[in-house]
């Protein structure tokens, strides 16, 4: 039996947790869902069994739709991860339970109990029960009852997850025996990339509700289509490199562009995936038989049986950047898998190692998705020539939303002629433009917003720069409250921007601050002041310095307060960035807009990663504050920083 999916959404609360999946199952596939925890595909697996119910799309088998239909309706069988076996019957009990209720003839309910358990291996155990069993044993029972009526289609819902290793192994290899024999049309759903691999015809990879990608799996794992799959799927060494004449290079490697490379994918950076199978490593750059990608040092070594992992940590590379860089990293961190030979020579933790590339798989870099609100103000041109540049360097995608009179407004005709029409959705109506940047932002993921103007519009309006329809002008305060993602508020005079004072908290949702302000200030070409303002305790006296009179204390908070900045430049600078760190002593708000004014900066970046933040209060928010008081752009770093 098919199964044919077709734009299903399903929300809890309002969110999407399965968004707009489209998919199709061959009659007879074994395919199999894979993704984390939370992403959904649990909530996929119960609505085609009829035990959820789709806000919106289609649930389709073998060509009928069955979209409202009850469970019993759909002729499918369901297996739990926990089992679900009635305890006080017996496995015979079990198995025949869906068959007793179909009012199935006895000595036809024994002749199909006795088959199925001798198929999952449970021959002479139809009198005992559950808690006779161990948990493999229980999950083969569950898979016989749930085949007992002959289904259609087997859903398995994660079957193998409180199991140990070796049983899941046994299991699974019964599993694809049974299904095969049966040739039974199957969805399993997991998070285990082993069991992924080893069961399915075909693997679709979901995340936070959508479909990424479906391939067979060694499609899936050499030639993925997304960095999101690549990165997801196996052990993968992502890096990222801008292209120059038709080709990219890493070290001594040269790999030529697609033919099918259009002007924007050719003028952009690209993502290369070296699986660590591809990779080699050698004593000496000679006695490498793949092109050179550099030197490093081995960080780590892991066993795995059959070969060895290395971890070698190259020396920066000029132009390349990894795409998963961990906080505080520098250099290219790789992977290199090895032969376990016994006469192979293996270097030591510490010892150098040249590195070179046998293979790679290199896909577009995912563009960046901007959205840009422009309304009747000066600080619209400011907003979109920032967002401008942004899209061009960056190669994003970028969506214009704005007011029915904003056509032929010099922000929206510049817009047009700098960027391709394929990377630019333009979209102007009357009325409620606040009220569609929200639905825009619930209905989009987007990466960055770009706002015109300050939240306090006070002096705009004095100056009679807002003289639109009220409706057709953004309101920042109050998206800046709403925005899920960062956003940049463009306020100030326009000035080109050549250096940018990122602020950052000595602490995890500092490191998010970092990790953005780096690529926009990349995409910006901007050097970077990284800033951290450590409160004045009037108990401590003057701000602490170094000697005998420092407490531990204030040496523990130093210490740490450098460490993050240390980490931060080379942050920074491992992404292309000059960075130079400073730490002032007071109260936050001045101190920034003071730094501002000594080191003539022309951004400032700054987080809000507070559960409750008061974009719209100044006299209770730094970041509001900042937004009021400053004549700079500030970027706003909140929510999820993806890339």
């Amino acid at each position: 039996m098919s199964i044919v999916l077709t734009d299903l959404v399903k929300r809890y609360a309002g969110e999407a947790v399965v968004d707009n999946v489209s998919l199709e199952v061959r009659d007879g596939e074994f395919f199999v869902l894979l993704g984390e925890s939370g992403s959904g595909k649990s909530t996929i697996l119960r609505m085609i069994a009829g035990l959820a119910v789709p806000d919106e799309g289609s649930i389709v088998l073998n060509g009928r739709d069955v979209t409202r239909l009850p469970p019993q309706n759909r002729n499918t069988g369901f297996v739990f991860q926990n089992y679900s076996l009635f305890r006080h019957m017996t496995v015979a009990e079990n198995v025949e339970f869906g068959l007793r209720v179909h009012k199935v003839p006895r000595a036809e309910r024994a002749a199909k109990r006795d088959d199925l358990l001798a198929l999952v291996g449970l021959a002479g155990f139809g009198r005992r029960y559950p808690r006779q069993l161990s948990g493999g044993q229980q999950q083969r029972v569950a898979v016989a009852r749930a085949l007992a009526f002959s289904p259609s289609v087997l859903l398995l819902d994660e079957p193998f997850g409180a199991l140990d290793v070796k049983i899941r192994g046994q299991l699974r290899r019964a599993l694809r025996r049974i299904q095969k024999s049966m040739k039974i049309t199957t969805i399993l759903v997991t998070h285990d990339q082993e069991e992924a691999f080893e069961l399915a015809d075909r693997i679709g990879v979901i995340e936070r509700g959508h479909l990424l990608e479906v391939a067979a799996p060694a499609e899936l794992y050499r030639a993925p289509k997304s960095e999101l799959v690549a990165s997801f799927v196996g052990d993968a060494n992502l890096v990222a490199t801008p292209s120059a004449g038709g080709k990219i290079s890493i070290g001594e490697l040269e790999i030529p562009l697609p033919d099918e490379a259009g002007a924007r994918e050719r003028a952009g950076s690209w993502a290369v995936l070296f699986r660590p199978e591809d990779l080699v490593a050698a004593a000496s750059r000679e006695a490498l038989a793949a092109p050179v990608l550099g030197e490093g040092t081995v960080e780590d070594i892991r066993e795995k049986g059959a070969s060895r992992q290395l971890l070698v940590r190259l020396d920066p590379l000029p132009g390349v950047w990894p795409l998963k860089r961990e906080y505080g990293e520098a250099g290219l961190a790789l992977l290199v898998l090895l032969p376990s030979e016994r006469e192979a020579s293996v270097p030591a933790i510490g010892q150098k190692t040249w590195v070179g590339a046998r293979d790679y798989h290199l896909l577009p870099r995912l563009p960046w998705r901007l959205l840009l609100l422009v309304d009747d103000t000066a600080r619209s041109a400011y907003a979109a020539a920032l967002c401008e540049k942004v899209a061009v360097t960056a190669g994003a995608r970028l969506t214009v939303l704005g007011g029915a009179g904003q056509e032929t407004s010099p922000p929206v005709v510049k817009l047009r002629e700098s960027l391709p029409a394929s990377d630019l959705r333009i979209s102007l109506a009357e009325g409620g433009l606040t009220q569609r940047a929200l639905a825009e932002l619930e209905r989009v993921g987007y990466d960055l917003v770009f706002l015109p103007g300050a939240f306090g519009s006070e002096q705009e309006r004095l100056r009679g720069g807002r003289k639109g329809k009220a409706d057709e002008r953004v309101e920042s305060g109050e998206i800046a409250v709403q925005c899920p993602v960062p956003m940049l508020v463009a306020q100030g005079e326009p000035r080109e921007t050549r250096r940018v004072l990122l602020c950052t908290a000595a602490g995890e949702p500092g490191k998010l601050d970092v990790l953005l302000g780096a690529q926009l200030a990349r995409s910006l070409g901007a050097r970077v002041t990284l800033l951290h303002v450590e409160h004045a305790d009037p108990r401590w006296g003057p701000p602490p310095e170094e000697g005998p009179g420092e407490t531990t204390a204030t040496r523990r908070a130093r210490a740490w307060i450098e460490r993050h900045l240390e980490q931060g430049l080379r942050t920074l600078r491992g992404q292309g960035v000059v960075a130079e760190s400073r730490i002032r002593y007071g109260e936050p708000l001045s101190e920034i807009l003071a730094e501002v004014t000594e080191g003539d900066h022309d951004m400032i970046v700054v987080g809000a990663h507070r559960e409750r933040t008061y974009l719209d209060a100044p006299e209770r928010d730094l970041v509001a504050g900042l937004v009021h008081r400053a004549d700079r752009p500030v970027l706003i770093v909140k929510g999820k920083v993806e890339r």
